[in-house]
């Protein structure tokens, strides 16, 4: 497959240049609550497309299911097709990092090689993601997370199939911003202490995927941000979830406290081999 990590980066800077402009208004009307940005058509729908399909089955990729989530994952890019390590690994060129520093105004931007919670990523039928905060921190946490970006794949997704971003801005009392999941859409948003996102259930049989990014830096966004796990909530309604979840964020920041990167080592990151 030579060439194709240039080409993707070559279609993505030149998307991205092309839509700078609208881009750093967006970002910068959300910026006070949760900022974020949206570039659709990032590449021709032909390499989307190829993208899509590269993606393995569901049994060959980790489920994470439980109270807080019910989702596929991967990060172990050198295990699936060629294609996918080059797709997730282009958002990571430095050409990229600094046209997104420059929309954002956010500098001296680090991407992840250790794909800490990114990836790629698929939800199906009755899948889920809670509302939450991002972990702060990288997995050695020496680095603050300040970007999550997320690259949509699925042909003709529709945004009633659910499997959408939902943004609360103005906390779980209030309606949250629904992102569609659309093929061939960037979606790029904050990530800081008051930036809780969550994702629609899928309402629909098929896959929803995602490739996905993290960007961190020495500072985080806000001076008030303070470490934490990722912290989990229940959507609006379930009282008693709620307090289940933020029990099980509780007992795992007591546990952090003692243990800095944890009892087990995080499963979800890229090992190379050396």
């Amino acid at each position: 497959m030579p060439g194709i990590q240039q080409d993707l980066i070559f279609y993505i800077v030149k998307r991205l240049e092309t839509v700078a402009a609208q881009c750093r208004q967006q970002y910068e009307h959300t910026r006070g609550k949760i900022g974020f940005f949206v570039v659709d058509d990032l590449l021709p729908p032909e390499i989307t497309m190829q993208i899509n399909a590269a993606f393995p089955p569901a049994r060959e990729m980790m489920l994470k299911k439980s109270i807080r989530q019910d989702k596929y994952v991967a990060s172990q890019m050198d295990k699936y097709n060629p294609l996918l390590e080059r797709a997730v690994f282009a958002f990571q060129d430095p050409k990229i990092v600094e046209l997104i520093a420059e929309i954002t105004g956010i500098q001296k931007m680090q991407p992840d090689a250790n794909l800490y919670a990114g990836g790629i990523s698929m939800m199906g039928k009755n899948q889920f993601l809670n509302p939450h905060l991002d972990n702060s921190h990288d997995k050695d946490r020496n680095l603050w997370r300040v970007l999550n970006l997320l690259f949509y794949v699925t042909p003709d997704w529709k945004e009633n199939f659910g499997g959408n971003l939902e943004l609360w801005p103005d906390g779980l009392q209030q309606k949250p911003v629904t992102v569609h999941g659309k093929f061939n859409r960037l979606v790029v948003m904050a990530t800081h202490d008051d930036a809780l996102h969550s994702v629609s259930p899928v309402t629909h049989h098929g896959f929803r995927k995602c490739v996905s990014n993290y960007y961190f830096a020495e500072a985080p966004l806000r001076d008030s941000d303070k470490f934490h796990v990722t912290s989990f909530r229940a959507c609006p309604g379930n009282k008693l979830k709620d307090k289940m979840l933020k029990a099980d964020t509780w007992l795992r920041m007591k546990v952090r406290k003692i243990f800095k990167k944890g009892i087990v080592e995080n499963p979800h990151v890229y090992k190379k081999e050396k």
